[in-house]
């Protein structure tokens, strides 16, 4: 019963984010042996790797003696931490094949987020939503009241305009006082130089970056019966385009796309995981807790 209602087309149905993120995060705790809250505390969890910015107290002094190189030691417990999700809202999002339209999914992605690191984990959480520039703010926060203000800015991000990074990372390294977890939800139709180029300030500051790269499976692998005229949601630019290509070369670039950005993500200090709207909602925050063990 819980896995059917973790399927996005079921979930889509939902009208409520706080049910829906109340279903998936508990789906998804209900499967663990201790919940994903990596902190400071006593029990140590894991190493990772040192960045510009880190404090330099949790830095294993032994470990360097030995190796010379420079590692920090994570421990379970609380992490008392804050989270903050760039949710890119451009037209771009809209599109669907199928229940749900990336935008809906992506809003499901930052909800569950928002109530596992609020309601399960007691940490502050906060929320910038962007297409060109930054149209909705609400400051990293515990008080009372901040998880239904998340999703009151969750219902209200709804897609125009075109993307552009610069503005809203801009916005979010001004507005930074300490360090956190900054996951950026896009479709990342953008060169990936460009991308990592933007996001990778943030790393400076001892944030950790995930990036949840959303598509619907039809941009991955789409379907085509003849020819076609695509047209582009943000710049309305129209191309002819034939199955033969889609099999092709429209399949060689987009698999090259997620190549480069994977590949320069990492290289960069950052996490970067491709999910597609047909997967189920517990598979996401597997794989962000699967990104939050792993060692940058």
């Amino acid at each position: 019963m819980m896995q059917r209602l973790l399927d996005p087309a079921v979930l889509a149905g939902i009208s409520s984010l706080d049910l829906l993120a109340k279903t998936v995060v508990d789906g998804f705790v209900a499967g663990l042996h201790r919940s994903p809250d990596f902190g400071f505390s006593q029990e140590f969890a894991e190493y990772r790797a040192y960045t510009p910015g880190d404090d330099l107290r949790h830095v294993d002094w032994n470990l360097f003696a030995r190796t010379e190189r420079c590692y920090l030691k994570r421990y379970r417990g609380e992490t008392n931490s804050q989270l903050t999700v760039l949710l890119d809202a451009s037209n771009s999002m809209q599109y669907t094949s199928g229940p749900p339209p990336k935008m809906d999914y992506a809003r499901f992605v930052a909800a569950a987020l928002f109530y596992l690191a609020i309601q399960n984990q007691r940490d502050a959480a906060g929320l910038i939503v962007f297409d060109h520039e930054v149209r909705e703010y609400i400051r990293p926060s515990r008080r009372p009241g901040q998880l239904a203000r998340l999703f009151a800015g969750l219902e209200k991000a709804t897609p125009r305009a075109q993307t552009n990074f610069a503005k809203p990372l801009q916005h979010f390294r001004n507005s930074l006082h300490r360090r956190g977890i900054a996951v950026l939800i896009s479709d990342f139709y953008e060169d990936p130089e460009i991308i990592i180029r933007e996001v990778a300030p943030l790393r400076f500051r001892g944030n950790e970056v995930i990036l949840f790269h959303i598509l619907d499976p039809q941009e991955i692998q789409p379907i085509m019966k003849g020819p076609a005229i695509l047209v582009d949601l943000e710049t309305e630019q129209r191309i002819e385009v034939v199955p033969e290509y889609t099999k092709t070369r429209y399949r060689a670039r987009i698999d090259a796309h997620f190549e480069q950005l994977r590949t320069r993500a990492r290289a960069a200090g950052m996490d970067y995981q491709l999910l597609v709207t047909d997967r189920p909602l517990d598979f996401a925050l597997r794989e962000y807790l699967a990104l939050r063990q792993a060692e940058n």
